[in-house]
């Protein structure tokens, strides 16, 4: 059994999309939980219509916010492989049987990420500046699985994060000893990621396609780029892992957390969107993020 947890905070229709995409895995052995985290549009009676006994509705007594309500979820699953999938996501139809596939293939991975699409609002296919220089630049050119562990894995990832988040599949084992980490909300998938191959673990990183990531204006991640919030979470935490690379006796994940090559390049490709807002603060901060050392 898969567990795939939906922590909910969003478009109704869209989780119904996310859900049917889910339902038509060719593996069946699933089950998926959407944990609403009390949005004020009611979509448990929408789910319920569904008839599945496979999928499960749970709204929050109160908001709980983006990290405690990851934490919810893993603390409501039981299987021994979790995704923690998005609620505007969309699963091809392979992805958990290639998940599946690839976990007893190779038993020792902690996290596993298959290649992933990208699409915008309409659900078309996109192409964009920030996924085209990640995939040149710092994604790796497998066309075979690979497992990424130690400084190398984390140097590559400290120079430009090229994952999805929500296509990620992670070994029960290692949410057991790793926690999100309160201060970073929105690079919180970088975090946890680094800490738990900065602990000996492992990335298996499959090339074939079997997911599709939305990326639009309104996501939490798009909308913190605008106004600078992205990025003063982004020189936060990679003060931070330089930190945790020299002491780990990394010394070049360290320097790749220094320099921050593509959050760099990031914040310069939104410049032009950061003047038209005029928002004075946010410009400050991109800039800054541009510019500026590391350390706060």
């Amino acid at each position: 059994m898969i567990d795939v947890m939906i922590p909910f905070w969003g478009d109704p229709d869209r989780l119904m999309a996310a859900i049917d995409s889910v339902r038509a895995q060719t593996d069946p052995n699933w089950r998926l939980t959407v944990v609403d985290d009390c949005y004020p549009i009611p979509v448990g009676e929408r789910v319920a219509a569904l008839g599945d006994e496979r999928v499960r509705y749970l709204r929050n007594e109160t908001n709980l916010g983006i990290t405690d309500n990851y934490r919810r979820c893993f603390s409501l699953s039981q299987a021994d492989h979790i995704v923690f999938f998005g609620c505007d996501d969309i699963m091809l139809p392979g992805f958990l049987a290639t998940v599946r596939a690839a976990a007893a293939a190779h038993p020792q991975a902690d996290i596993i990420e298959t290649q992933a699409d990208v699409i915008d609002q309409t659900d078309r296919v996109v192409t964009t500046l920030r996924d085209t220089v990640k995939a040149r630049l710092v994604r790796p050119r497998a066309t075979a699985p690979l497992l990424m562990a130690g400084e190398a894995a984390a140097a590559n990832l400290l120079r430009g994060n090229w994952l999805y988040w929500p296509s990620l599949v992670f070994h029960r084992r290692v949410l057991e000893n790793h926690d999100f980490r309160d201060d970073f909300p929105i690079v919180q998938d970088l975090a946890l990621v680094v800490d738990i191959i900065a602990d000996g673990g492992s990335l298996l990183y499959l090339p074939e396609v079997q997911f599709r990531y939305r990326r639009h204006s309104a996501s939490a991640s798009s909308t913190s780029l605008i106004d600078g919030r992205r990025f003063s979470g982004d020189r936060r935490y990679f003060a931070l892992a330089e930190g945790l690379m020299r002491a780990k006796g990394w010394p070049r994940a360290a320097r790749a957390a220094r320099w921050r090559v593509l959050s760099r390049l990031d914040a310069a490709a939104q410049l032009p969107a950061a003047l038209k807002t005029r928002q004075g603060a946010g410009l400050k901060v991109v800039l800054r993020h541009i510019f500026g050392p590391t350390a706060e």
